[in-house]
């Protein structure tokens, strides 16, 4: 069984290169030579899909005391593969340099600072938005507690005035049975 998983390898191997190779050459081109490129290296990205895939089955099949060291391989390269397809992403969207200088009308300079203070805004906003995800959590946990007190009071209330009911109560009839002329109750 691990032999056809080193079979699978060698081949995701080889098609990781192939792809990574495209996909450098990619955003240099354009038209129908880009189009075909890419397209070319979607297809083979599903080819490694599918050999991960059939690694995984074949981790599934490897006895129990083995497994750990083909599952780590696996996890690695899972990870490889979702670089590549971050990768591919990118470099379908790429211009070379000339052509994103001409259509932003700026030097490269400019826009990488553009580009720094913008992923530092962008960092601010979500530091903010931490902050405020925050205190509104304070906020709803200060209203529930605030709930739970008035709760609390609401029934020491209610203890409170049956507590002096029943001593009024007792009191009355103490007051009547004096009146009545019988020794006073036992407290």
């Amino acid at each position: 069984m691990s032999s056809d998983f080193e079979a699978y390898e060698q081949d995701f191997g080889t098609l990781t290169a192939e792809i990574t190779n495209k996909i450098g050459r990619i955003p240099k081109l354009g038209g129908k030579e880009k189009t075909q490129l890419v397209l070319n290296v979607d297809k083979q990205l599903e080819e490694v899909r599918e050999l991960m895939e059939q690694m995984d089955l074949e981790v599934r099949e490897i006895p129990i005391q083995c497994r750990g060291m083909y599952q780590s391989r696996l996890k690695s390269y899972k990870g490889e593969m979702e670089k590549l397809e971050k990768d591919f992403k990118r470099s379908r969207i790429a211009y070379s340099d000339d052509v994103r200088n001409e259509l932003l009308g700026e030097d490269a300079g400019s826009s990488e600072s553009q580009r720094a203070h913008l992923l530092d805004n962008t960092e601010k906003l979500e530091r903010s938005s931490r902050r405020l995800e925050a205190g509104y959590q304070i906020a709803v946990e200060t209203e529930q507690v605030g709930q739970e007190i008035l709760a609390n009071l609401h029934s020491d209330r209610e203890k409170i005035q049956r507590s002096r009911d029943r001593v009024r109560t007792v009191a009355r009839a103490h007051a009547g049975h004096a009146r009545a002329g019988h020794e006073p109750l036992p407290s």
